[in-house]
């Protein structure tokens, strides 16, 4: 009995080691073939040196420009990716949605009034209207500043302490956390003022809302993103200054009365017809089984979108081109996605989420922020499904993304396909210095690193392709 014992322990874990390498010595448990392997190895090379990706982000930036939904431009890249994918032979469809369509116009700001100031002088500030923000009338408006640390402040002050004053958010995104490692971290704090801000600032009868830039430019740049509404409550004018007037403006403050002049004049147009960009590569055995690689189309105006997130579309893009010019065969389908409105409305994602087969989806993949150095991938889903996982983090090792790591959620766009059980992933980034440029004018192609982007592009692919091959079901 002790020797039937010791033979099944030692079975056991013959079979857990082999697992983690893909292979079980019961050959119906195999996990990954070895011309899966193969073929994991022959696309990280190919998407290493290739520059389609790059050259696609270069397209959607340079030539296309910014794309905010509901624009010119955004029409454009529609048109792009879906004829890229139909000269790669992929079945393409336009999944149409209706999508915000705000335009920026006009904006500018100055100090008017402030303690020491030389006569018939006034001090500019870097200035940007927060997606969705109203207008203020034409010639603008001029009103006390009054400056709050945060939401307990604004309270404490009270209807009396700000009806007719701009309200300053004195927020600070903490770069100390960034360069921790912890950038997204201090971007969701230091966000939800700006989501919330100008709520609150209405209610107490504010003439407008200013607050910080939620980023961590130095360079006299303003950040843009999207506010938040409350049904019934039409939101006074918001905007953002940099980091450098956000210093200025709590110093000039804490010595006396300071009156800023305000000129905001966006426009929310009526709802536009638009569409997510879906192709099809199809599977060759279970093609009714979809693996989703993706990222968002759309981007702010400031400038061109290049991290956010023309490389992630791009990336998505080179999966088929690489499989297919490599002659190799996917068992399952794997889906090029280019999701449309993620910056203001996410109603691509809910668009796609409401309309998918969420039982056919095997996994999604999605990239959305930047393309600095890969050292691994998230991974959303089953702790059951990380030995599944460990031959493709073999794979990435050699070029130093082999790190996985478990997150209830992993990316934007595919975050409602995650909450539904659909294993989800995303590369697992270096984001110290992306918030130097996100959301700002200087996300622009030439902070692309073709390296780097290259190095996204292979997690992406390896993946992809690992898992349409993948012999058994992740579990879910």
């Amino acid at each position: 009995m002790r020797k039937n014992l010791l033979l099944k322990t030692v079975f056991g874990t013959l079979l857990f080691v082999s697992a983690i390498f893909g292979q079980q010595t019961d050959s119906t448990y195999t996990l990954y073939s070895a011309e899966t392997i193969k073929g994991m190895k022959a696309l990280q090379s190919a998407a290493l040196k290739s520059d389609y990706a790059y050259s696609r982000t270069r397209y959607f930036t340079n030539n296309i420009g910014p794309r905010l939904s509901g624009s010119p431009q955004s029409e454009r890249a529609i048109e792009y990716v879906a004829d890229e994918m139909r000269k790669l032979g992929l079945e393409v469809r336009l999944q149409p949605i209706m999508v915000p369509h705000w335009v920026r116009g006009e904006e500018k700001a100055s100090l008017v009034k402030f303690p020491g100031m030389a006569t018939g002088t006034t001090q500019k500030l870097s200035i940007t209207a927060l997606g969705g923000s109203t207008a203020t009338p034409e010639a603008g408006l001029t009103a006390e500043v009054v400056v709050v640390q945060d939401f307990d402040e604004l309270l404490s002050l009270g209807k009396k302490g700000v009806e007719g004053k701009i309200v300053f958010f004195n927020n600070k995104f903490d770069r100390r956390m960034a360069k921790a490692g912890k950038a997204l971290e201090a971007y969701s704090i230091a966000g939800e003022v700006r989501r919330r801000g100008v709520i609150e600032a209405t209610k107490l009868g504010a003439v407008a809302c200013v607050i910080r830039s939620v980023g961590s430019s130095e360079n006299r740049l303003a950040h843009t993103g999207g506010i938040g509404f409350e049904p019934g409550l039409k939101n006074v004018p918001a905007a953002a200054v940099s980091f450098e007037d956000g210093e200025l403006i709590s110093h000039l403050a804490g010595e006396g009365l300071l009156e800023m002049h305000l000129v905001l004049t966006p426009k929310t147009l009526p709802d536009k017809r638009s569409y997510n960009v879906i192709a099809d590569l199809k599977g060759t055995e279970k093609p009714d089984e979809v693996i989703v690689v993706s990222g968002h189309l759309d981007s702010w105006d400031l400038g061109t979108g290049a991290l956010d997130d023309a490389v992630g579309v791009a990336m998505a893009m080179q999966v088929p081109k690489l499989i297919k010019d490599l002659g190799l065969k996917n068992l399952r389908t794997i889906r090029v996605v280019a999701f449309m409105n993620e910056e203001n409305g996410f109603r691509g994602a809910r668009k796609y989420a409401e309309e998918a087969d969420i039982g056919k989806h095997f996994a999604a993949i999605e990239s959305d922020l930047g393309a600095s150095h890969p050292v691994g991938f998230l991974f959303a889903g089953k702790q059951e499904a990380m030995n599944f996982l460990r031959p493709i983090s073999a794979v990435l090792t050699s070029q130093g993304a082999g790190y996985i790591e478990r997150k209830p959620n992993v990316s934007s766009d595919i975050s409602l396909l995650t909450a539904r059980g659909v294993p989800s992933f995303a590369p697992f980034y270096d984001s110290r210095e992306y918030f130097n440029y996100h959301h700002n004018a200087a996300d622009t192609f030439d902070k692309v690193n073709p390296k780097d982007l290259a190095e996204n592009a292979a997690l992406m692919a390896v993946i992809a392709y690992g898992l349409s091959n993948l012999e058994r079901p992740l579990p879910r």
